[in-house]
């Protein structure tokens, strides 16, 4: 058995498929970890979700900020922007099914086996690997109640509050949790978060570090991520292993196997 782990997939389903099969996966020995952002802005969204879908226990995926926009959208059509490619996937005959089971998705996997925590944006330098279970549990839970989850998708836009505190409640905390682990990139010691810087390193505000930059509070659990594709997959920090390279903008897609570290890339058109 091999676990390997992808970067943002985006709709790019055969750039995925080419990796897979550059490293012969098996579902029915290996297990494929995506980092989130499964869909939008590529061009098949909807074979991305089918293909991850069948793979049943062999997938092992956290849900990204566009994944939670799909959510959204399919409730709301009207938040739907130009440069979304959901269309085909909120027309599809199984658009239920689908979204049910990116609904079950959780938004941070942990495998202390492996040595492993997984979520789409990193982990918070305030946040432990158990509050970041345990909050993102809370979301969680959020997402799989029926009567709940309208309003939480209603609201989870945001960029306030801007800085966690535990005694956040109500949709300022969900909105908080979400924001940390899916669209963090920069914030400074105390965990405040900044949102418009989202190129690269030379990018920093004045006063803000990249995340994965500032003492982890479990620096013997490494991290996988996503999310930020203009890092190019360079942290330069060990143990923090960004994986989004761009593939949906004219990059490539990123395969890294857990146990050796080894990388594979594709670099065939999305």
């Amino acid at each position: 058995m091999t676990t390997y782990a992808v970067g943002d997939i985006q709709g790019c389903l055969k750039p995925l498929q080419c990796l897979l099969s550059e490293v012969g996966f098996n579902p029915s020995r290996d297990v494929l970890w995506s980092v989130g952002d499964m869909v939008n802005r590529g061009p098949d969204s909807l074979g991305t979700l089918r293909f991850l879908k069948q793979l049943d226990n062999a997938c092992v995926a956290v849900l990204g900020n566009h994944d939670l926009h799909l959510l959204a959208a399919s409730r709301a059509g009207s938040r739907l922007r130009k440069s979304d490619t959901l269309k085909p996937l909120l027309k599809a005959d199984d658009r239920v099914a689908l979204l049910d089971w990116l609904r079950e998705r959780p938004l941070a996997h942990v495998d202390t086996e492996l040595g492993y925590v997984m979520t789409h944006a990193g982990i918070p330098p305030i946040w432990t690997v158990q509050q970041t279970m345990e909050l993102a549990a809370e979301v969680e839970t959020i997402l799989r109640c029926d009567k709940r989850l309208p309003d939480y998708l209603d609201e989870m836009y945001g960029n306030e509050p801007a800085r966690w505190k535990p005694g956040l409640k109500g949709i300022d905390r969900l909105r908080a949790i979400t924001n940390y682990l899916t669209r963090m990139r920069f914030c400074k010691p105390d965990g405040t978060l900044e949102f418009k810087s989202k190129e690269g390193l030379d990018t920093t505000p004045k006063g803000f570090a990249p995340w994965f930059r500032y003492p982890r509070r479990d620096p013997d659990i490494q991290v996988v991520f996503g999310h930020w594709a203009a890092i190019e997959g360079r942290t330069g920090v060990q143990g923090v292993h960004a994986l989004d390279t761009g593939c949906v903008w004219g990059g490539r897609m990123t395969l890294m196997n857990l146990e050796t570290q080894e990388l594979h890339h594709c670099d065939c058109t999305t």
